[in-house]
């Protein structure tokens, strides 16, 4: 295993302000572009994937401070262009992708691998990603499990009667 270096941002107030708005704001992501920052609030990589995919430019050469980074995370974060990066909690295979790609990353903590909401297993696109080796192998399986996701009926889609969770 590579040494990894924990990248101290707290020098700059820049992006040390876009970490502090990251847990002051709750939300998933900040991205620090053009001094200015931009907040996120989905789950998982979506917002990320939106970014690559619509506005590819807030992506290139910024500062993102993340909550959760895992490796479908990295690999977006890498094919973005993204400068730095800053991560609440930072999974083993994540921090692998960043040292490969020559990123500068720091991390509140370092994980063997980003846990499911439930806090039963993997994540699944961790585990989807896992082995893979480039971000755009991961981009491939990452759109593949989004797909998987817009087929789903949303909750407010579902018949009258049936068991969505929400009570009526």
């Amino acid at each position: 295993m590579d040494a990894f270096r924990n990248e101290d941002f707290s020098h700059d107030a820049a992006r040390q302000g876009a970490i502090d708005t990251l847990h002051r704001e709750g939300c998933s992501c900040v991205i620090l572009c053009g001094g200015r920052e931009y907040l996120f609030r989905q789950r998982g990589v979506r917002d990320l994937h939106d970014l690559l995919r619509g506005r590819p430019e807030l992506l290139r050469g910024s500062f993102v401070a993340d909550k959760v980074v895992g490796k479908a995370a990295a690999a977006l974060m890498i094919l973005g262009g993204v400068g730095s990066v800053y991560a609440g909690t930072l999974s083993e295979p994540a921090r692998a992708l960043f040292a490969a790609s020559g990123l500068r990353v720091g991390c509140g903590r370092l994980v063997p691998h980003v846990i499911n909401r439930a806090g039963t297993g993997w994540c699944p696109l961790e585990s989807r990603c896992y082995a893979l080796k480039t971000p755009e192998e991961c981009l491939a399986s990452i759109e593949a499990f989004l797909a998987t996701l817009s087929e789903a009926p949303a909750a407010g889609d579902m018949p009258r009667g049936a068991d969505n969770g929400m009570k009526q």
